[in-house]
């Protein structure tokens, strides 16, 4: 089966943004049920929105955006209004489902799959992918979204591809497989010193043992990967999916003769590329150029 969406992120399949375009819809789904319980056990407490947002370290007006599912509450926030509230754990069984509200409609499959997958294989063309950018390379890529981006989704923005990465900290840890192509290490999102970050970032992330970064060279005669960048995510069980994204639009496909394509593709691809050592020694030379 394959299931199209609309408005995806900036820049590339999830080489850069899977989640930076639309906005979470305002005051509906599981925001306005956060909002509508929240203001419920905060009423039963006695206190008021300018005395709570004092305890709480927000100011009145955030409190009313969370209250009216207008903002996506943080974690940390929840926890501490679960306590703060004696809600007795309610607000804290909603902090999966909030958080997966950060994320547009359209993305919020892709996410859950993401973060459940056993093993991600990654095929980068246009910008470093999601998971392993800093976070001053996330600012660099939202900031040239067009139309603009204001500063409160921009920063929304940069906490949920923060969030997302958190699967390098899962246990037992998923396999992790990155394919970039050179010319997104030659283009300095953000200015040099942004690039020479990210390229450090590289270097550390591709360190892990259950992490491989490759790189495909510009000079290479042959790349399967003149379609595009793309996603395959393992699912516990076998089970194969795969997420492709362009100009605004994103689809999961599921259907297992096109998946299977596509993983065929994949193992293509990294036959093609430099392999891992060879890729960080490369990184590692990108950054001594000037």
């Amino acid at each position: 089966m394959v299931r199209a969406a609309r408005e995806a992120g900036a820049t590339g399949g999830d080489g850069a943004g899977v989640e930076s375009g639309a906005q979470p819809e305002p005051g509906t789904g599981i925001l306005r049920v956060f909002g509508r319980q929240h203001k419920r056990f905060r009423l039963r407490a006695g206190i008021d929105r300018a005395a709570y947002g004092g305890r709480m370290g927000y100011s009145p007006a955030t409190i009313a955006a969370f209250e009216q599912g207008r903002r996506v509450p943080p974690p940390k926030f929840i926890d501490a209004a679960d306590e703060a509230l004696d809600a007795g754990g309610v607000l804290q069984e909603l902090k999966e489902e909030v958080a997966q509200a950060q994320y547009p409609a359209f993305f919020r499959d892709a996410a859950r799959l993401e973060a459940e997958a056993v093993e991600l294989w990654v095929y980068g063309t246009h910008a470093i992918p999601g998971l392993l950018q800093t976070q001053e390379y996330m600012r660099a890529v939202f900031e040239m979204w067009r139309p603009l981006l204001d500063e409160e989704t921009v920063q929304q923005r940069i906490a949920a591809r923060l969030a997302r990465q958190q699967v390098f900290n899962r246990k037992p840890p998923p396999l992790l497989s990155f394919v970039i192509d050179e010319s997104v290490l030659r283009r300095p999102l953000g200015g040099r010193a942004v690039m020479r970050g990210q390229l450090e970032q590289l270097l550390l992330v591709g360190a892990y043992r259950n992490v491989e970064i490759q790189i495909m060279p510009l000079d290479r005669e042959d790349n399967a990967g003149v379609d595009g960048p793309f996603i395959v995510l393992h699912r516990d069980g076998g089970d194969q999916v795969a997420y492709l994204e362009a100009q605004g639009r994103s689809t999961i496909v599921s259907e297992r003769t096109e998946v299977r394509g596509i993983v065929s593709r994949y193992g293509i691809i990294r036959a093609q590329a430099l392999t891992p050592r060879e890729s960080l020694a490369f990184i590692e030379k990108s950054l001594g150029e000037p």
